[in-house]
Parts: C-alpha cells; sequence; structure tokens
C-alpha cells in the first residue's frame, strides 16, 4: 500500500487522467440513458464541452490557473448553448478546490466568485416553473455550499501547507544556527585552550631557561647549587606536562582517558606556590593577602592565577637581573582585586600589547579576554619612576 502511494503521489497528472476518464464515461453514459428514458437525441455539443471538462479535470494539478480559466469559459459556453448541467460539471467543483489549495491568489479569489455564482446563475438559466420559486431558491442554496465548502478545504490546505513549509524553514534555520553556533564555540574553546597553553609554556619554560642558565653557570664551582637547580627544573617540567595533559585532553576524542592523566586547574591557593617557584628562580617576589580568603568562583580562580602568572613571567623575561616584585591579593564583599607591580627596566607597554613575549597575541591582550569573560576589568601599564604595574578587578558575578 505504501508503494502505491508513493506511485500516486509521483504521478499526480496520471492520477488525474484517470478520474477525468471515469467523468467522462460516467457522462456519456448517463447522458444516453437520459436519451432513451426522455425518446430524445441529446444535443450533439454536449460531447465537446463533456471532453473539455474533462481535461479541466485531467490537468487541473499541472496548469491550475490555465485550466480554471477553462472552466469558466464552458460555464459560459453551457449558459449560451444551452448545455444542462451534468455530471461532467463535477470539474468545477475540483478545479475551485484546486486552485484554492495552490493557484495564484487571484485566481483563488476568481474560484470562489465563479463557485459561488454558479449554482444561481444555472438555477435561472433553467429555471424549473413546475417547483416553485422558494424551492428554486433552496435549490441554488444548496448546490452553492459545496462550491463554498470546496474553496475553504482548497484554502485551509494552502495554509497548512505554507504553515508547514515555514516550520521546516525554521527548523533548517534553526540547524544553521546550531552549527554556527558549535562553530563558534569550538574557535572560543580553541582560544581558551591556546591561552592556557601559553600561560603554562611561557611560565614554566622561562622558568626551566633561567635555572639552567643559572647551572650551566656554577656546575663547576658550586655543584650542590647546580643540583637544586637540575632538581627545580625537573619539577618544574613535570608540572607543565601535567597541565599540558589535562589541557590537550579536550582535544582528544574517542580516546578512553584514565582519571589519573588531569590534575585540577590552578586557583587562588596555588598562587602562593607559584611564587615560590619564582623565587626559587631567582626572582624576589613579596606576596600578600588582604581581606578574609574564601571561595570563589572556579572561573575567577584561574583568570586571578593566570593573570599573576603571566605578570611575573614578563617581569622575569624584561624586568632585567635585579629586578623585583610584588603581588597583592584583596578580597572585597563582591570580588578579588589582583595587583601584581615590578621596578625592573621593563618592557615598552606596546611590546605587551600585541602579544608580550611571543608576539602571537597573548600579552596584555590574553589577560584582557580572561578578565573580560569574567566580567572583571583590567589596567596594566608601566609606573611612575620604572617597572610595570598590572591591576585586575575580578567580581563575583559576571556583569549583565
Amino acid at each position: 500500500m505504501q508503494r502505491l502511494y508513493d506511485f500516486l503521489r509521483r504521478h499526480p497528472t496520471g492520477v488525474d487522467s484517470f478520474w477525468a476518464v471515469v467523468l467522462l464515461v460516467i457522462t456519456v453514459m448517463g447522458e444516453a440513458g437520459r436519451q432513451a428514458a426522455e425518446g430524445t437525441d441529446a444535443p450533439t455539443r454536449i460531447i465537446p464541452v463533456a471532453l473539455l471538462l474533462a481535461l479541466v479535470v485531467a490537468l487541473r494539478r499541472r496548469m491550475p490557473e490555465k485550466m480554471l480559466v477553462l472552466a469558466v469559459a464552458l460555464g459560459l459556453a453551457q449558459l449560451v448553448l444551452d448545455v444542462e448541467t451534468m455530471v461532467a460539471d463535477f470539474a468545477l467543483l475540483l478545479i475551485v478546490y484546486t486552485v484554492a489549495a495552490i493557484g495564484a491568489r487571484w485566481a483563488s479569489r476568481l474560484a470562489l466568485a465563479m463557485g459561488l455564482c454558479a449554482a444561481s446563475v444555472a438555477q435561472m438559466r433553467w429555471y424549473n416553473d413546475d417547483v416553485g420559486v422558494a424551492n428554486n431558491i433552496a435549490g441554488a442554496v444548496f448546490q452553492t455550499v459545496p462550491f463554498a465548502l470546496a474553496w475553504v478545504l482548497g484554502d485551509s490546505m494552502r495554509t497548512r501547507r505554507a504553515y508547514f513549509t515555514q516550520l521546516e524553514e525554521r527548523a533548517a534555520r534553526l540547524e544553521r544556527e546550531r552549527e554556527a553556533q558549535a562553530k563558534v564555540a569550538v574557535a572560543a574553546e580553541r582560544a581558551r585552550i591556546a591561552r592556557e597553553l601559553h600561560d603554562v609554556v611561557a611560565h614554566n619554560v622561562s622558568v626551566m631557561v633561567v635555572q639552567a642558565d643559572g647551572a650551566a653557570y656554577v656546575i663547576d664551582a658550586a655543584p650542590d647549587q647546580a643540583k637544586k637547580a637540575l632538581e627545580t627544573i625537573s619539577s618544574t617540567g613535570r608540572q607543565a606536562l601535567a597541565e599540558m595533559r589535562r589541557l590537550l585532553g579536550v582535544l582528544r576524542t574517542g580516546e578512553h582517558q584514565e582519571a589519573g592523566e588531569y590534575v585540577p586547574q590552578p586557583d587562588v591557593r596555588q598562587i602562593e606556590d607559584l611564587v615560590e617557584q619564582c623565587r626559587g628562580s631567582g626572582l624576589p617576589v613579596d606576596f600578600k593577602v588582604e581581606g578574609t580568603p574564601r571561595a570563589l568562583p572556579s572561573g575567577v580562580e584561574l583568570t586571578a592565577y593566570r593573570i599573576v602568572q603571566e605578570a611575573l613571567t614578563n617581569t622575569r623575561k624584561h624586568g632585567g637581573p635585579n629586578a623585583g616584585a610584588s603581588v597583592r591579593l584583596v578580597y572585597f564583599d563582591d570580588g578579588l582585586g589582583v595587583l601584581v607591580e615590578d621596578d625592573g627596566k621593563g618592557a615598552p607597554h606596546e611590546l605587551y600589547e600585541e602579544g608580550g613575549l611571543d608576539g602571537q597575541g597573548h600579552g596584555l591582550i590574553g589577560m584582557r579576554e580572561r578578565v573580560g569573560m569574567v566580567g572583571g576589568t583590567l589596567d596594566a601599564g608601566p609606573r611612575p619612576g620604572g617597572g610595570f604595574r598590572i591591576s585586575a578587578l575580578l567580581p563575583l558575578k559576571p556583569a549583565h
């Protein structure tokens, strides 16, 4: 049954042609029967009218507007040639429905007008004196109702089809929007991972380079210090690898990941460890916490850690051999303040804006992006008298 239904849907003109032949046969047989019953000869003009009405049925879905015009012309021809209503006039009902459903708007209005007038005009043309005026009027009204219902049904089918088309277009648009949002999310995630990798690599590699240089310098004169520097390089490298494994793990798809391969994201509590690491690499850092420490949103804690990490890395690379730094964390009622200053010779402010250490857009630009993601503000620039200063205010709730 489904195959038959699909076949009929694929060949609408063939189906209509079949019913057109059926309608023509019924009309001819009906007129022949009436001729035999009345003992009269049927006018020969009935045949061409019936044939053309059958053509209207056969081509109603292929050329609805043209078939409507032909149907109107045939109706007028019946009036003029005195061809009384017959079974083939059912084609007028079908064309009214078809045009209302799939035809142009002007054709739909014309079909409605024709349907409302056809029965009344036919009743006046072939008035039946035997039944009286009231019955003739009732007959006209009764014959008009099917035309009105056919038009209403066709117009409702048009509305329904337009509604489903709109739903399909909306679903397609939503699908495209979801794909676009997915691409944006992927791009944002890649940018976040790039910032994370920059912070991890820039900080830890800079520590390792400084320690390696120091070890090479004192390896003959002070082997113990060289050993300590190598131990620092080893621990720093392990930390960098652990963080990089955590970050790159989110890029792996279809692979089973053991829970032990990941480490938690850095938070405010680890800033003290970061400061100790910098002190061990030869950078004097003064660290103070003001206010009452408390748990903060993970995004705020990670942002604070990365700001301090980036600032101290920049100090180590641009501050010179005798540079020192200070880190202040201030807990407010509605947020966290981060202040990092150094007294080194510093690098030009433009260098930080262009990407800090590697010129790849992850210096102050990366800091501002991080701070902006949590709804905070960042102020950075040279200090009066030398050095560099970075100040950030991170609210507990993102700005709306």
